[in-house]
């Protein structure tokens, strides 16, 4: 039987708790005879700011903790940013549902107005993201990379503060727009140059495997945002899953049922760049998302034979991420 109360969990960030909100309202529309409570747990990525993302294990050290509160019982839904879940599932959880996708670009945000053609040779520019990172040299080698952790406020706080040593810094699109900040774009950074995550801009609602929670998230699912981030996650799977090697995808689907997905491997220093990219038609319904795993899957396998492999065996990071 479903609670009457239903615990939704989130990190404690303004944009996490802006997004566990949109979920509630969400929700809230489609069962309200249900109360909704939003519950905040801090993440190990959350604690350890002062450590490069590599270092401290990845994407997953944002959603530990809310996984296990779900195996415990002490949050019945876990609200994640897609582009931070593990493309493996934790065993007894599901992705109950991904809500429709927010912009997935990236944007370069700078105190002093530059654009990725305008920033001044040997400019410092600062990320977290190996992906980032990486696209950025391949753009721009002369380029300094300065590590940046922190929650999308403190990074905007760094990244204007005039006595700062950041020129630039990369953040997502999707989350400036949530935060109300748009106002500090300094551009929005073309797919040519900076290929996004795969997943970016969508939030995935994770449940326990079982039939009432999945029956709830469900209603509030968007189908088109599903099959795009399900092949854009099995290209990152098919490469190696949680791999700390830059990796990007976006996909694309018509409404004639045509799905086209780009993607890109890099190494670390961005010297090399495999970009590869499929148009496909779906079968929607059921079936969707199967299909568009396997769409995925082969262009991981297109990747990999077009030198990613090579790529893939990097582990070492570029210098100050």
């Amino acid at each position: 039987m479903k609670p009457s109360v239903i615990r939704i969990g989130t990190r404690g960030s303004p944009l996490a708790l802006w997004q566990a909100e949109h979920v509630r309202q969400l929700l809230a529309g489609h069962s309200p005879d249900l109360e909704y409570e939003i519950v905040t747990i801090t993440t190990s990525g959350d604690r350890m700011l002062d450590t490069p993302l590599p270092v401290i294990g990845g994407k997953g050290v944002f959603t530990a903790e809310l996984e296990q509160g779900l195996h415990e019982r002490s949050i019945d839904l876990a609200v994640h940013s897609l582009k931070d879940l593990p493309t493996a599932a934790s065993p007894g959880l599901a992705l109950g549902a991904v809500i429709e996708r927010g912009d997935s670009a990236d944007v370069l945000v700078s105190k002093s107005g530059f654009a990725m053609s305008s920033l001044p040779h040997g400019a410092s520019v600062g990320t977290s993201s190996s992906r980032r990172a990486a696209q950025l040299l391949f753009a721009r080698p002369d380029i300094q990379l300065i590590d940046l952790r922190g929650n999308a406020g403190t990074r905007l706080r760094k990244a204007l503060d005039p006595s700062g040593p950041y020129d630039a810094v990369v953040v997502a699109l999707a989350a400036l727009a949530r935060l109300g900040r748009m106002e500090v774009v300094s551009e929005i950074m073309s797919e040519d140059v900076m290929l996004p995550a795969p997943g970016q801009g969508a939030i995935a609602v994770q449940c326990r495997d079982e039939a009432d929670g999945l029956a709830l998230v469900r209603a509030i699912a968007h189908e088109a945002t599903e099959l795009e981030t399900t092949a854009e996650r099995a290209f990152l799977e098919g490469l190696g899953g949680g791999c700390a090697v830059p990796v990007a995808a976006r996909a694309r689907l018509g409404n004639d049922g045509w799905l086209h997905i780009r993607g890109r491997v890099l190494a670390f220093d961005g010297s090399t760049r495999v970009d590869v990219e499929a148009t496909e038609q779906m079968a929607l319904g059921r079936d969707g998302r199967q299909e568009a795993y396997q769409i995925g899957l082969r262009l991981a396998e297109d990747a990999l034979r077009r030198g990613a492999s090579g790529l893939l065996a990097d582990t070492k990071g570029p210098a100050g991420l």
